[in-house]
Parts: C-alpha cells; sequence; structure tokens
C-alpha cells in the first residue's frame, strides 16, 4: 500500500521524518516509528477543513503524509500544503461545470474525489464514476483495480490527473483517468496491525486508541476510556444493539458521524422502513444493508413518534439478523445505536420512573429493550471541553475504520469460557449481549484474541454491567420480568463475584425502590443531600461540646444509662470491614473511609509518597479538615506526614504548601509535622486509637476535576466527585 507521503507534485511518497522529538510524549514517538504513514496530529484536522466537505478521515490522511514532521515550522508548512491541495483540487458540486471546463481548456486537471469503479460486462472494461465531478463511463486501468480493489466496493476518495480528448465520436467518452493515487485506505493491514500491537503495553494501547478518536487520554480515568471503547464497538461487531442516554454535550454521536466511512448517522432519530429495512415498491434495500453501523441521533423524546411496523420490524431485526416485508425475508449486518439526551438526573430517573423514561413511547416497549446488548451510561461522560482533545497522535480514522471492518469476521465471545464461569441464572439474551461486548472489546483492546484471565476479567465485568443495567431497567417496566443473578464464577478460585452498576451503589435505596440492598447497612446514606454530608466544622465543634440534651445519646450499658459523645458515637462505628472503591462510583468521603477509626485520635501518622503536587495538597488539607471533625475541641490531634521530596518542579510549590498547612491549622488545633523519605512506597494511616489503615491509593481516590473553579461544587463537596477503584483496608495494630 503506498501511503506514505507526498512528493511536491502531489504524488505519494515516503514521509521526511524530523530527528527533533522533544516535544512527543513516549507513545507518539512508539505510534510513529511503528506506524509510520497512517498517524496523525490530531489537532490539526480542524485547521485545515474550512468550508470543504471533504470527509475528516481524508484530511487526516491528507495531513498523515504531509504534516508528519515533528517540529512546529515542518508541522504549519505541510498544513499549508494541505490547505492549497484543497482549494486548487477539491472538487465543490456546485462547481462541477466549472472542473469540468478547465480540465477541457487545459488539456488535464489533477482533482480530489471520491471514485466509483463498475465492470461493464457488455464492453468488458471497467469504468468509474465521479461523484463530485459528475462524469462516468471513464475507462480505468485493470492494473489499478487489482492495487486498489475497494474501488469495486464502496468506493475510495483519489487525488487522480483527469485528461480530456474529444473524437469526434459521440459513442466515446473524452473523459481520460491518467493518474489515480488513494488518499484513504485502500486495502487491509489487519496482518500489520496485529503483529505492531504486541509492541505496545494494555494501558499504551488504549491511550492510543482515545488519542486516534481524538482525546487526550491523560484526562481520562481508566472507567472512562473503557466506556469511550464501548462506543465503537458497534464498528467491529456485527449486529450490536447500543443505547446511550445523557446530559447534552458529551459527544455521543460524535463518533457515528466522523470516525468511520462505514457508519451512518440518523439526524434526528426518526426513519421510515423503507430508508431504513427496505422499499417495497422497488426491491431496494435500506441502510442496514450497506452499513456497519446506523446510529440513531436524538433518538430520545417523548414526543417522538414511530409507526408500529417500524418498531416491529425492528425487533425482529435485532434479536434475529433478520427483516421480512412481503415474501422475502433477508439478513443485514448493521449493528444499531440508540443516542439521544436525557432531561433529568440519575437520582430521579430512579426514583421517579427508570432510566429508559426519556425513549419515544413505541420504543418504551420491554420486548424492544431486551434487545439492547448494553446500555452506555451517558450521565457518566464529563462535557466536552477544549482541553479535553489531544494534540498527540493516532491513527488515521479510516486506517482503523478499515481495520476494524475487516475484524467484524472474527468471534471473541467465548474467550473468557475456559476461565469464567455465568450464573446460569442468566437468560439467552443476557448471555449474547454480554458476549458481544466482550468480544467487541477484545478486538479493540487484543485484536488478535489472545489475553490473559486477569486482562479478560475487567472487560467480561464491563459488558455484564451495561446488559445488567438493561435488565434492571426491565424489572422495573415489566413486573412479570425475572430477575437474574449477574454474577461470574472464576474457574481458578471458585470465586463467584457479583457485578452492581454504579448507580446501584451511589443510589441503592433509589435503585431498588425502597428495598434495601444487599450491600447497604446504612439505610438512605447513599441518596443523603450535601447537607448531610457536609456539616459545617463550626457546627460539628459546636456537638462535641454540646450539653447532654442537645448533643449527647442515651445507651444502656450494664442496666446503666450512660451518655456518649459525638466523637464517641463516630469511634463505635468502626467496623474494621474493608471498603473496595468501585472506579467511578460517588457519595465516598474521607469523613466515611477514615473518621470512624481516627475519632478521638491525639496521634496520627500518615504514610503517603505522594504528596507533591498541588492537588495532593489539597487531598492532605481536606483530610486535615476532617480531622477538625473527628476530634474534641478541647483537645489536639498531631499529625506526623511521611511522603518523598523527589520531583524538583514540585519541590518549592510542596515545602510552601505544607508549611503553610501546618501554620494554618495548628491554630486549629491540628499540629502537622513532616519528613521526606523519598525510598517509600507503601501507604498507610495509623493512629493511637489502635487502628491502621491501608489506603490503597493513600489520600489520592478521587477522580480528576476542574478545581481551579470555586463555582465546581465538586470542589467543596467531596461526595460529589467520582473515585477511583481501590480497596482500604482496616486492621487493629495488635494484629500486625
Amino acid at each position: 500500500m503506498n501511503e506514505q507521503g507526498m512528493s511536491q507534485n502531489g504524488w505519494i511518497e515516503s514521509p521526511e521524518h524530523n530527528a527533533d522529538g522533544n516535544s512527543l510524549s513516549a507513545l507518539d514517538v512508539k505510534t510513529t516509528d511503528l506506524f509510520p504513514g497512517v498517524t496523525v496530529r490530531k489537532d490539526l484536522v480542524n485547521k485545515v477543513k474550512g468550508n470543504a466537505l471533504v470527509p475528516s478521515y481524508v484530511l487526516e490522511f491528507l495531513l498523515s503524509a504531509y504534516a508528519t514532521n515533528t517540529d512546529q515550522a515542518s508541522i504549519e508548512s505541510g498544513v499549508d500544503r494541505v490547505r492549497a491541495i484543497l482549494a486548487n483540487n477539491y472538487v465543490h458540486r456546485e462547481e462541477a461545470n466549472l472542473i469540468q471546463s478547465k480540465i477541457r481548456e487545459k488539456g488535464s486537471h489533477r482533482i480530489i474525489d471520491r471514485v466509483q469503479v463498475v465492470l461493464n460486462d457488455k464492453t468488458d472494461l471497467y469504468e468509474a464514476t465521479f461523484s463530485n465531478l459528475g462524469i462516468s463511463q471513464v475507462i480505468v486501468d485493470p492494473s489499478l483495480v487489482k492495487a486498489y480493489p475497494k474501488l469495486l466496493v464502496t468506493g475510495i476518495w483519489c487525488m487522480c490527473q483527469i485528461g480530456y480528448a474529444y473524437s469526434g465520436d459521440p459513442r466515446e467518452v473524452p473523459w481520460q483517468l491518467l493518474q489515480l493515487k488513494p488518499v484513504q485506505m485502500s486495502r487491509d493491514d489487519c496482518e500489520n496491525y496485529m503483529q505492531q500491537r504486541s509492541q505496545f503495553t494494555d494501558s499504551e494501547w488504549i491511550d492510543l486508541l482515545m488519542q486516534s478518536i481524538g482525546f487526550n487520554p491523560d484526562l481520562f480515568s481508566d472507567r472512562a476510556k473503557l466506556l469511550h471503547l464501548v462506543r465503537m464497538v458497534p464498528f467491529v461487531e456485527r449486529n450490536y444493539n447500543l443505547v446511550e442516554l445523557g446530559p447534552k454535550g458529551t459527544g455521543k454521536s460524535h463518533i457515528y458521524s466522523e470516525f468511520s466511512p462505514h457508519g451512518m448517522l440518523i439526524s434526528g432519530g426518526e426513519v421510515t422502513v423503507a430508508k431504513l429495512f427496505v422499499n417495497n415498491s422497488n426491491g431496494r434495500l435500506g441502510l442496514v444493508g450497506y452499513w456497519d453501523t446506523v446510529a440513531f441521533d436524538e433518538f430520545a423524546g417523548k414526543a417522538k413518534k414511530a409507526g408500529r411496523d417500524l418498531v416491529d420490524i425492528m425487533k425482529n431485526y435485532m434479536a434475529n439478523k433478520s427483516f421480512s416485508r412481503g415474501v422475502e425475508t433477508f439478513q443485514g449486518e448493521a449493528s444499531m445505536a440508540f443516542v439521544g439526551n436525557t432531561s433529568h438526573n440519575v437520582p430521579y430517573m430512579l426514583k421517579n420512573s427508570d432510566l429508559f423514561e426519556e425513549l419515544p413511547k413505541q420504543y418504551h416497549d420491554p420486548a424492544f429493550l431486551d434487545r439492547i446488548h448494553f446500555y452506555l451510561p451517558g450521565w457518566e461522560f464529563e462535557q466536552i471541553r477544549s482541553e479535553m482533545f489531544t494534540s498527540g497522535f493516532g491513527f488515521v480514522v479510516d486506517y482503523l475504520a478499515e481495520i476494524l471492518h475487516n475484524l467484524r469476521d472474527a468471534d471473541y465471545s467465548d474467550r473468557f469460557e475456559k476461565h469464567f464461569e455465568l450464573s446460569s441464572t442468566l437468560s439467552t439474551r443476557d448471555k449474547d449481549g454480554i458476549k458481544k461486548t466482550f468480544s467487541g472489546l477484545m478486538k479493540l483492546i487484543y485484536p488478535d484474541g489472545k489475553a490473559t484471565p486477569e486482562q479478560m476479567e475487567p472487560l467480561l465485568r464491563c459488558a455484564i454491567e451495561g446488559r445488567k443495567r438493561v435488565k434492571d431497567q426491565l424489572c422495573r417496566i415489566d413486573s412479570t420480568m425475572e430477575e437474574v443473578e449477574f454474577t461470574y464464577k472464576r474457574v481458578s478460585d471458585g470465586e463467584v463475584v457479583a457485578v452492581q452498576t454504579l448507580e446501584e451503589l451511589d443510589y441503592p435505596q433509589l435503585y431498588w425502590r425502597g428495598r434495601v440492598a444487599e450491600n447497604s447497612e446504612d439505610k438512605g446514606e447513599a441518596e443523603a443531600s450535601v447537607a448531610d454530608d457536609a456539616v459545617a466544622i463550626e457546627g460539628n465543634e459546636g456537638e462535641a461540646g454540646a450539653s447532654e440534651n442537645a448533643g449527647a445519646l442515651p445507651v444502656a450499658r450494664h442496666q446503666e444509662a450512660v451518655m456518649l459523645t459525638p466523637v464517641e458515637r463516630l469511634a463505635a462505628k468502626a467496623d474494621g470491614k474493608q471498603w473496595e472503591l468501585v472506579e467511578n462510583q460517588r457519595g465516598i468521603t474521607y469523613y466515611k473511609l477514615f473518621g470512624p477509626y481516627l475519632a478521638g485520635a491525639k496521634k496520627i501518622v500518615v504514610e503517603d509518597a505522594y504528596v507533591r503536587k498541588p492537588y495532593q495538597l489539597r487531598n492532605l488539607a481536606e483530610f486535615l479538615e476532617m480531622l477538625l471533625r473527628c476530634k474534641n475541641t478541647d483537645e489536639d490531634v498531631a499529625v506526623h506526614l511521611v511522603t518523598g521530596h523527589n520531583e524538583p518542579e514540585f519541590v518549592d510549590a510542596q515545602l510552601n504548601g505544607l508549611n503553610e498547612l501546618a501554620s494554618t491549622f495548628s491554630q486549629l488545633g491540628v499540629n502537622l509535622t513532616y519528613e521526606f523519605r523519598d525510598t517509600l512506597h507503601d501507604r498507610s494511616i495509623t493512629s493511637d486509637t489502635g487502628w491502621e489503615i491501608l489506603p490503597g491509593r493513600g489520600l489520592d481516590i478521587f477522580q480528576k476535576f476542574v478545581d481551579g473553579d470555586w463555582l465546581n461544587p465538586l470542589l467543596r463537596h467531596q461526595q460529589l466527585r467520582r473515585v477511583k477503584e481501590c480497596k482500604v483496608t482496616y486492621r487493629r495494630i495488635s494484629e500486625k
């Protein structure tokens, strides 16, 4: 495949790499080295697009040819050349006659257009049609068809030299194809793609995929990255049915409109049977017969209407991969994605209706919804901000889209069965949904289908959770729907693992409609208001010194009424149970995690190697604020921090921050001291209350958020933030 770069005359040749790679990340360097000619710096597309209607994947291909170098001067030069090519060679439909005239007057002219080739069996010649230029029956050399077979299938965008030679014979076409070079993928590269995948770690590969769809992976959690990849599953898995509902502005429809030439986005969400499946008047197949993915944008909206016949034929297609109108039955491979906006937040929907509440009445049907393989929680995606886009290198999207198109032939749905067993209570549709999602994620992350049980398990959990979200809502909508156990068993140790959705963890009382969730012992705690878990320091201090009537609680002990102070009541909650925080879970605070074990402490030692950067110092400040709620107002508590000090760019800020915290909190009865130990790795919190806490991530349990904006409530209320996956273990010091 000749897809390396372009020479000064506009034809493709090998790019020249600049040695100055200082500004590139290690991932960018590896990507450009291992995938030359099919990568591009992702922030350049919008700079050159202008008013050209050329697809983004064509622009990325041109940029990968001209703007491959890494120094700024070469990139700017390459961008200018791509702009010039579009201005001089791209054919706008409304200018077709003008370009035809220019070709006639000059004898030949170079154009960029979409070329489709067919074999004329009457003349035994290959003939090309040019979409925007509006000419057809142009003779094509068989060698070009052999070199670029996609010309015969879907057609491809090409840079062509078109000549004009009128012979006087009206039966002859005067247009001549003098030269042709594709400006998008023209053949399969799966073998090389899989071979080079082995050079990347799992995290590097996922980050590369994130950069390829335009996002900066550093700003997303592992769970957020995985959910973004689920959006791509319809392109790599046949007959996959996905729903994503969530707030506006989270990029739900972007990937279906710009990512792949094999995807079709239907705006407005309303479509006819004839357009989608088959037109009875002429027998012509609809969209599902020609596209890998058909996405319905703005699908939500209770006022929208759909014919009963459309819903019925969709249900049959989504279940059986076939559809019929009249006497003939057709097969289809297109996946379907339904995306739309929600009007209410998650707790409102759980309290008053269900998570499908925004769908039109005709689609708010258990039989239709049961055919959905995965419900993607759109509310977990952040609203798109400019800083979230990457300036790093990723695959040219057409290259990646073509790889995924060819991977649709593979089936990895059974790869986990040697290592994990799904619950026998799951229905056939439950298992199908789980297996198809798992297969799609495997193709994206492990395209050769080879992965260890440890690598497979997160993908399986994600697949189970997405189907569980569908089934749990179906049980709300249809009381006859039988509940099942969304669990799996590890073959290696026989352990049965239950999978929960984040909504179930965040709002157990609402999720189960009054039924107490098995893992919720604190009734209503997960749905408490902000004020419930954000008691003012002044109020807590007042409570600690209040009279019996105001703050003390009578408790019968040995037939005597004794009074517990608020600090003693808090300490009584320390039960030593391990906390397992689920990634992106909400409702977690330092007070809940640490408060009962540190209540009434006089001495606390915090060992955490990473209290260096500004946000880590903020975490420490919030930890010290929490201690104000855990001590008696007339007592002091000494906190000694042991941390690292070997990042030169943060040394001064770290010292200044620690000194400022020590000065501020000493006036409030929390005396901070610190020492540096660069060999420190473990994280622990030890207290003279007799408890040792082992937080897997130390104080750094929260996902990144915009913390420079004081208007952001996440800055002030920890329970509104999402957390990172980790464990917090408690043990009595005497047990060490």
